[in-house]
């Protein structure tokens, strides 16, 4: 698991590539909280181009943060999820949280 991140006005960007499942779900969990709490920012958008598998623990981690965020006020949204990780994203109804949006 990669994650990048840039910070563009009041919009922070994650980008994801590789698998966020239970093997790396601690890491993503940590590295993107300690980044949010760094930072000043309006809204969230994660960009799930270059991820290649997400399983059920990779879900609770996004709802993890969007429960972190939502005390802050600050949306997430997220960005070009492949086929795969979109239908499970649509299937568990993470996009009534987060929406989905065109990058």
């Amino acid at each position: 698991m990669n994650i990048e991140h840039k910070l563009v006005g009041s919009t922070l960007y994650f980008g994801l590539s590789g698998e966020l499942d239970e093997s790396c779900a601690a890491f993503v969990r940590d590295t993107l909280d300690s980044i949010c709490e760094r930072n000043q920012m309006k809204k969230v958008i994660i960009d799930m181009e270059r991820l290649n598998f997400m399983d059920s623990t990779g879900i609770g981690v996004l709802i993890g943060r969007y429960r972190k965020l939502k005390t802050r006020a600050v949306p997430i949204l997220i960005a070009s999820p492949p086929g795969a990780v979109d239908r499970v994203l649509k299937l568990t109804g993470i996009y009534d949280i987060m929406p989905k949006i065109a990058e």
